[in-house]
């Protein structure tokens, strides 16, 4: 429960410092974090493998991405490896407003983070541990 709490409670800080970002914006933080693995990958992604990276429920990214899609943040054409899918495409809109809130987002989660110092790779590597054993049990 103590492990829990703090998982909670260290994500309810990082929200809560980027909140001010969001005043205004054009996008939201659920669709900044779907966006941002488009934006930087080589390929169009399947909406299914969104899902699996950000560890999102797929009814969750579908709902996301029709609200991107309606507001021309991303296209989604048929797959040609499988017709049951669409491939998901950033648009140059998308990509514009990604780049325009994800580095202020980055640096408010730097500064929020700074206090790590020596301790950070340490934390990585708990971080990164803590995940393989959640996937392996969610698997």
């Amino acid at each position: 429960m103590e492990l829990v709490c703090l998982i909670k409670r260290a994500g309810g800080l990082l929200d809560r410092a980027a909140e001010p970002l969001y005043e205004g914006a054009l996008l939201t933080a659920p669709e900044l974090d779907l966006l941002v693995p488009l934006r930087h990958a080589p390929e169009p992604m399947i909406a299914r493998r969104i899902a699996e990276r950000l560890g999102m429920s797929r009814a969750g990214v579908s709902k996301t991405l029709a609200k991107l899609e309606s507001r021309g943040f991303i296209a989604r054409t048929p797959c040609p490896a499988d017709r049951r899918a669409a491939l998901v495409n950033i648009t140059d809109a998308g990509a514009e407003a990604v780049d325009n809130l994800f580095p202020r987002q980055l640096a408010t989660e730097v500064e929020l983070l700074s206090g790590l110092g020596d301790d950070r790779e340490w934390v990585l590597k708990a971080l990164g541990r803590l995940v393989d054993v959640m996937e392996s049990k969610a698997s």
